[in-house]
């Protein structure tokens, strides 16, 4: 199978010292284990590889027993452990394995945040780096394939996404079967296994109700409304499919005009071809109503990649107000504002007049299909 280079895929070497832990995480299916098998064919050192599912792994690691875990992973150089989240009180155990052997490495991978059930971050304090890969950016691509693959290709890219098998897929079927494939058999795993939740079906009908509102501000308790559930349990579902990542939540932004819209929340998918599949429409860009939410949802997407990857330091948040003036990305970086509009069809469109009052010292632009390349790569 074609083997798509990530933006990490030279930088992990690095990334692995001595006596730390480097955490690749993200979303299932998205290549994490296929981009550490490739570097592993390239590392010279002994390696201990397996995945937090081996039986054995999990006994010797959840005993968080030294003279259990030392004697095990002694002798190795480098130790790999796919998802991890799998292991009870993980971070404990990985701290003992980098404070008590001199020189070792390890790097773990998940498909859900840590702290969602294993509280990796507290015992890793001062012992960790974390990469996050998401489907495949927009400058990836365009270092796999050039910059006129995605001019091309742009149409694909927000219907089907940009999950790896996906965009190696052939055919569009094929695309659409893989997508459902994940929707039905990864895209709840993490929440249905981590939380003891029995049925994944109301989770499925709250994204529904999301992909239906991208780029709007969503009520939670309309939400629970609609789905008869209470306001607390759609928040904790919102959560939980934030820290799986599946979806992204932003909050308004606001310093000074009491017109600001602040308390509620957009929620993005982090790949389009999810949310498509969420709601079974795969048709052509011609055929949907929906286009300018598919572009606002890349956009947002693409962009919280480039920063991610690119370690651009920023708040992110929408801005609108009572009386619907709003703008749909606001970007806070060393202390200056940028806003960014996403129009689908290009037209003349000029900053709202309350944000040019309100931050007459924040930047605008609009982002096009004409000018959205060097927005997100």
């Amino acid at each position: 199978m074609t083997y798509l280079k990530r933006y990490y895929s030279d930088k992990i070497k690095f990334n692995l010292l001595p006596n730390k832990v480097l955490v690749v995480y993200g979303p299932r299916q998205v290549g994490k284990t296929t981009m550490v098998n490739n570097f592993l064919k390239t590392y010279s050192g002994k390696v201990y590889q397996s995945t937090g599912e081996n039986a054995d792994l999990k006994n010797i690691l959840e005993s968080s027993s030294f003279s259990k875990i030392i004697p095990f992973f002694a002798g190795y150089d480098l130790v790999v452990i796919d998802e991890a989240q799998k292991v009870k009180n993980i971070g404990q155990s990985l701290k003992i394995i980098v404070d008590q052997i001199k020189n070792i490495r390890v790097l773990a991978t998940g498909s859900s945040s840590f702290d969602l059930a294993n509280k990796i971050g507290e015992p890793l304090v001062g012992r960790q780096r974390i990469i996050k890969l998401f489907p495949l950016a927009v400058m990836e691509l365009i270092e796999n394939y050039g910059r006129m693959y995605v001019q091309e290709n742009l149409g694909n890219l927000l219907v089907f996404g940009s999950y790896p098998e996906v965009i190696l897929a052939k055919s569009f079927k094929e695309k659409r079967n893989i997508l459902t494939l994940i929707r039905d058999a990864y895209l709840f795993k993490d929440i249905l296994e981590l939380e003891n939740i029995k049925n994944s079906e109301k989770i499925l009908s709250l994204l529904k109700l999301i992909a239906l509102q991208i780029g709007k501000e969503v009520s939670l308790q309309e939400l629970g409304n609609s789905l008869e559930m209470s306001k607390n349990t759609v928040e904790r579902y919102l959560d939980l499919l934030e820290k799986t990542f599946i979806i992204k939540r932003v909050f308004g932004f606001s310093r000074n005009l009491r017109k600001e819209i602040t308390k509620t929340s957009r929620f993005y998918f982090l790949d389009n071809g999810i949310r498509n599949a969420v709601i079974s429409n795969f048709n052509d860009l011609d055929s949907r109503d929906d286009v300018g939410m598919l572009w606002e949802n890349f956009l947002f997407v693409e962009r919280m990649k480039k920063r991610e990857y690119k370690q651009i330091f920023a708040n992110q948040y929408f801005w609108r107000t009572w009386d619907k003036k709003e703008i749909d990305l606001v970007e806070e970086r060393d202390g200056r504002l940028f806003g960014y509009e996403f129009k689908w069809r290009p037209k003349k469109t000029n900053p709202p007049a309350d944000w040019l009052k309100a931050y007459p010292e924040a930047e605008y632009k609009v982002i096009t299909p004409e000018n959205y390349l060097n927005f997100v790569s």
